[in-house]
Parts: structure tokens; C-alpha cells; sequence
């Protein structure tokens, strides 16, 4: 993108809403994405912070007046400078406390779906973090009003679970121009952002109106770093700030300004969902959408729902995606045919597990397999019409070869070439002829022997014609060579069968190669996604480990032990919350197997079904062909003589 988009707008009833043209820019965006936003009052200066993390000198508005300039949420999408293959999306919020629009719960919704939507919140400021600043920052205080992590008509505080999923923290401090100093002695900026939130003791009502918002802050936000910037430049031109030279700012706003680019390029993470599915701009643009029609209807905003959502959404896509993989494949695969079906199961059960692999890299929390199984059945049955389009192609080539093989035939047929006696082993000679040289030609193909099969029944008409018209044959001899025209045709019937039977037993070890694949990326997904959700439940419980320390390090011994509770039952819900995801996963895994039994059950049905007919089938000659060559051995003189002759 070279300038930014709206995001988010303000429909004419008043109610938020998302822009199409900036989804569809996020819809492009396939690669995990670092978002951060910044949020604070208006005409604070929180664009131009934005437009330096976006490497350009203008793009988002800068107000030079007392009205506030962006409207909405306002999102540039660029490549992000120090981490490949990943974008950088940077969201510019309306300005809080803007007096003209005298709506605060409008606030609080722009808030709220900047710290729902991003990886790293900037609270942008002026002058110094007192507490009239701390008490500017009331969103903070409404955000266990204003979001649920689960849906439940019970109204329970799950606020506790925030800290897994929400933004690390940065505030800026603009205009800085105190001495940094904690009882005499200089700090830094992080101890300067610790000691405005330090708590103070005691239980009374202003006391507990003065920690509420500092609790927050820390037990939403356990990571958090402040930034201080001096004056940018003297005051008669910060009106046309994205218009000056370098050289005209300040050193020491540049040399910070530098360090919170440095540091929001190094440290802010890709932006994840609950249990640790990371988000692409994709995601990101449903996710916006999801929360803000949930807030235009009066709701409030879930992430388990919201969760679910994407989960419906990315599974249903992975599902179209995978079997697009595999489609593609198979078509490119499709020129070449016909081909021998052990070729074209071995790319199917390449292209299967890449289609499979496409499935598990894009979808998240198909807890119960079905779009899994959505997936397997549309690649069973593209599979299914391929070996169809393969079979008809190889009938089709084979009905050419015999064609042309037998065109001479069907010539002298016309011309009456084997009405003479001793035609009946001419004709034979030929077909003979004709069988061998298709069998060279025909290579194997998948309905060579079917096909062949096919044309011997059609030539044992004309064979049996011929037959009877050959008057050098007695009786006798022409019951003989029927019997052989029976062999020739049961033969080969048990080789019609017989390929068949081996295309079964191809078609078996396929599904059983193609499943041990399926289940060995299913079960690297559920230990991938298990994994992560270890990770998060381990980040939080750290985080509140050490605010608990820190806590008791300045004697808040009471809520230090009342956090323990907090943290033991906080340990329990994960702990229940991963065995509840194996569960899951063991269940989908027993789906999968039942599955594969019942297929495979299937299969091995029609081979016992198919064994047994070849197993009744009477045995003919081996070689039907050549019996006619023993009858002549064995004194069938007038063959012999003709013979001589041809």
C-alpha cells in the first residue's frame, strides 16, 4: 500500500463499520502479520509516530488545528523492515475526548477494537504520566465490560484470561520536558512508566479510585514500556511537522523517535489468537469485521466467538484450498494419460498429502474433524473421477490399437479371404497375430484386458463364421476348435479379472499409504497446537508470577496472597483446558481410524468377492492360442496342408 485506507468508519445511523475496499486489501494478505496500533487523545501526535513506523514522512493525517483529523481506524499495510515474509499493519485510531463528538461509548468501542486487533497498543500522550493522565486512560477500566473471552450466558468476570491474548503496551510520552528523576536519583523511562503505576495502600474509596486504573494497566498489560519524546521542534512549526526537514527537529526527538521504531520493529510479536493461532491479514480482516458488527448490534465482543468464526471460516476455505492443490496436480497429471494405475496412485497419494498438509497449515480448531473429512471425501472423489477419465482414456487407446491391428483382418473378412478351406487357421494365425502385438502395444494399460476381452467376444462371431464355412473340417475337428474358441474367451475373462484384482490390491495399499500420511500430519498438528497452547497458558502464569512478586516486593502482601488463589485456579483452568484439547484431538484421531477401517473393510470385501469368482472359474489352457498348433501336431492333416500352402 502506498498510502493508508479507512479500516473503519462511522456509518450515517452512527454505528461502526468496516470499509470492503480495506478487507480486500487484508483478503490479499497471506503472510502473519505484526499489528500495532495507536490510540490516545486527539491532537497528541499519535499519525506522524505512525507514518515514521511506516518508513514515510506523510501518509496518515496530521492535524494542525484543535479538531481531530482521523475519523475511525485508519490501517497501512507495508512490508515489515526487519522480519521477512511478514507484513507490518499499522492502525491510526480517531482521537479520544474529541468534545464535538460527546459520545464516550464511542471511545471506548475505538479502544476496545484497537487492543482486540493488534499485537502492540501505543497509548499516545502529553506532557507527563500523572494521575490525570492514568485517569485519561479509563478505557483500560471498561475493557472487562466491553469484552468477554467466553461465551456464557453467565455474567462472569473472565477478565483474568486477558492477559493472554491481549497487546504488549507502549506509552508514548509526548513533550516531555521533566527531569526523569525517583527520589533524587535518575531513572529510566520504564522506571518513570513503574512509579506512576505504582499502587497505594490502604482500602478507602479514593484510594481504591486511585489503584483501579494502575491494576489494570498492569495485570492487563504485563508487558510494557514507555517512551519518552522531547519537543519535536519550536512551537511555530509543529503545525507542518510532516513537512519539515530532518535537520529542523530536534536531535533527541529523532534519537527517540529512532529507538521506539527500533524497538517496536524488534519486539512486537506476529498478532495471534487465543491458543496461539497466528493471524494473517486474511484473518485480521474478518476478525475486524467480526468484532465490529458484534458491536453495531449492541453486543459485546467474544473471542471465543469470534474464534469460532474464523475457525468456520479458515477450515471451510483450508478445505477449498487443499483440494485446489490436489485438483491442480491431478490436471497437470491428466495429460499424460492413460497411464498404468500404479502411476496414477502414487501421485495421488503425493498430491493427497499435499493437500492434507495445505488443510493443516491454514486451519485451526476443527475439533471435530468434520471439515477434515470434508476434505478426504472431495479428494476421494476427485480421485475416483480421474481414474474413470484414466480408464476411458486407456479403453479408448486400446480400442485404437486393436483397430489398427486388426484393419488387415477386417479387410480380408470383406474380400472373403478365409472362405476358402483352411481359412479358419489362417484366421486364427492372424488373430493369433493381432493378440500378441496388442499385448506389446497396450503395455499393461488399466482396461487392456478388458478391452481386449471386448474385442476377442466380437471376433468369435466372425471366427465361429469362419469355422463353419471351412468344409476341410470335419465335424469332429470343428467341435474341437469351438472348445478352443471358449478356452480363448474364459482365459480370458480370468485375465480380465485377475488385472482387475490387482488394481484392487493397488487401490488398498494407496488408502493405507495415504492414511498413515494423513495421520502422521494430524497428529504433528495436534502437538503443534497443543504446544501452543501450552506456551500461551505458560506466558500468562509467568506474567502473573511476577506480578505477584512485585506485589509483595512493595508490601501488598494481602493482594499478593489473594493472587495466589487467582493464579492456582488460573493453573487448573489450563490444565483442564489442554486435557479437554487432547480429548478432542484423540477423538478426531478414532474418527479418522474408523474411517479408514470402514474403507478399507470395504475393499477387502470386494477382493475376498473377486478372489472367490476367479477361484470358481474353470481352468482353461494356459495357452488357448496355441492349442490349435497341438491339434495339427497331433495328425490334424488337412490343418497341415493348409498350412504348407499359406
Amino acid at each position: 500500500m502506498d498510502k493508508p485506507v479507512c479500516l473503519i468508519d462511522t456509518a450515517s445511523d452512527g454505528k461502526l463499520c468496516v470499509q470492503q475496499s480495506a478487507l480486500q486489501v487484508l483478503e490479499q494478505i497471506q503472510q502473519p502479520v505484526v499489528v500495532v496500533a495507536v490510540v490516545g487523545l486527539y491532537r497528541t501526535g499519535k499519525s506522524y509516530l505512525m507514518n515514521r513506523l511506516a518508513g514515510k514522512q506523510t501518509g496518515f493525517a496530521l492535524g494542525s488545528t484543535i479538531e481531530s483529523k482521523t475519523k475511525g481506524i485508519w490501517m497501512w499495510c507495508v512490508p515489515h523492515p526487519t522480519k521477512p515474509g511478514t507484513t507490518l499493519v499499522l492502525l491510526d485510531t480517531e482521537g479520544l475526548g474529541d468534545v464535538d463528538k460527546g459520545d464516550s461509548k464511542h471511545d471506548t468501542n475505538i479502544f476496545c477494537l484497537a487492543v482486540l486487533l493488534s499485537s502492540t497498543l501505543v497509548y499516545n500522550s502529553r506532557g507527563t504520566i500523572d494521575n490525570r493522565a492514568i485517569e485519561e486512560l479509563q478505557y483500560v477500566t471498561e475493557l472487562t465490560e466491553c469484552i468477554k473471552v467466553k461465551s456464557s450466558d453467565e455474567d462472569v468476570d473472565d477478565s483474568n484470561e486477558f492477559v493472554k491474548f491481549f497487546p504488549s503496551f507502549i506509552w508514548a510520552v509526548r513533550d516531555f520536558t521533566l527531569e526523569r528523576k525517583i527520589d533524587g536519583k535518575d531513572a529510566t523511562e520504564n522506571d518513570y512508566l513503574e512509579f506512576a503505576l505504582k499502587l497505594k495502600h490502604g482500602t478507602s474509596k479514593k484510594v481504591m479510585e486511585y489503584n483501579l486504573p494502575r491494576e489494570c494497566i498492569q495485570k492487563f498489560f504485563p508487558s510494557r514500556t514507555c517512551f519518552t519524546f522531547p519537543f519535536p521542534t519550536a512551537p511555530e512549526n509543529v503545525s507542518c511537522l510532516e513537512k519539515l526537514d530532518p535537520a529542523d527537529l530536534s536531535t533527541e526527538f529523532l534519537v527517540v523517535t529512532g529507538r521506539f521504531c527500533k524497538f517496536v520493529f524488534d519486539k512486537s510479536d506476529v498478532k495471534k489468537l487465543k491458543d496461539g493461532y497466528t493471524v494473517t491479514g486474511r484473518v485480521l480482516g474478518h476478525l475486524a469485521k467480526t468484532y465490529v458488527d458484534t458491536i453495531a448490534s449492541g453486543a459485546v465482543p467474544c473471542l471465543e466467538n469470534a474464534v469460532i468464526a474464523m475457525a468456520m471460516i479458515e477450515n471451510q476455505a483450508a478445505v477449498k484450498e487443499g483440494l485446489e492443490v490436489y485438483q491442480s496436480g491431478m490436471e497437470k497429471l491428466k495429460n499424460s494419460f492413460p497411464l498404468e494405475l500404479k502411476e496414477v496412485s502414487s501421485e495421488h497419494q503425493r498430491l493427497s498429502g499435499m493437500a492434507t498438509q495445505t488443510f493443516m497449515t491454514r486451519s485451526f480448531r476443527d475439533t471435530d474433524g468434520k471439515h477434515l473429512k470434508s476434505l478426504e471425501e472431495g479428494i476421494n472423489n476427485l480421485f475416483h473421477g480421474y481414474l474413470c477419465q484414466n480408464e476411458e482414456a486407456s479403453k479408448k487407446r486400446c480400442e485404437n490399437i486393436l483397430s489398427s491391428l486388426s484393419a488387415t483382418m477386417t479387410e480380408k473378412l470383406k474380400k472373403g479371404s478365409y472362405a476358402i478351406p483352411g481359412g479358419y487357421l489362417l484366421f486364427s494365425q492372424d488373430l493369433e497375430d493381432i493378440v500378441k502385438n496388442y499385448k506389446i502395444q497396450a503395455n499393461n494399460g488399466v482396461k487392456a484386458e478388458d478391452t481386449l476381452e471386448v474385442f476377442l467376444k466380437q471376433k468369435s462371431v466372425e471366427s465361429n463364421a469362419v469355422l463353419q464355412a471351412d468344409n476341410k473340417l470335419t465335424e469332429k475337428e470343428k467341435k474341437l476348435m469351438e472348445e478352443r474358441e471358449k478356452a480363448i474367451l474364459l482365459a480370458q475373462e480370468i485375465n480380465t479379472k485377475e488385472q482387475k484384482q490387482r488394481q484392487l490390491e493397488e487401490k488398498i495399499e494407496t488408502e493405507r499409504r495415504s492414511n498413515e500420511e494423513r495421520m502422521r500430519q494430524m497428529k504433528e498438528k495436534m502437538d503443534e497446537e497443543l504446544r501452543l497452547q501450552r506456551e500461551e497458558a505458560e506466558r500468562a502464569t509467568d506474567s502473573k508470577l511476577r506480578e505477584q512478586a512485585a506485589l509483595m516486593e512493595k508490601g501488598f502482601k494481602e493482594k499478593a496472597d489473594r493472587m495466589s488463589q487467582e493464579i492456582e485456579e488460573f493453573r487448573r483452568k489450563n490444565k483442564n483446558a489442554e486435557k479437554e484439547s487432547q480429548k478432542l484431538f484423540e477423538k478426531m484421531i478414532a474418527n479418522m481410524n474408523k474411517r479408514h477401517a470402514e474403507t478399507m473393510n470395504m475393499l477387502q470385501k470386494q477382493h475376498s468377492e473377486q478372489m472367490e469368482a476367479i477361484r470358481n472359474m474353470p481352468k482353461p489352457s494356459s495357452d488357448p492360442f496355441a492349442l490349435v498348433l497341438n491339434l495339427l501336431v497331433k495328425g490334424l492333416t488337412i490343418f497341415a496342408s493348409g498350412s504348407r500352402r499359406c
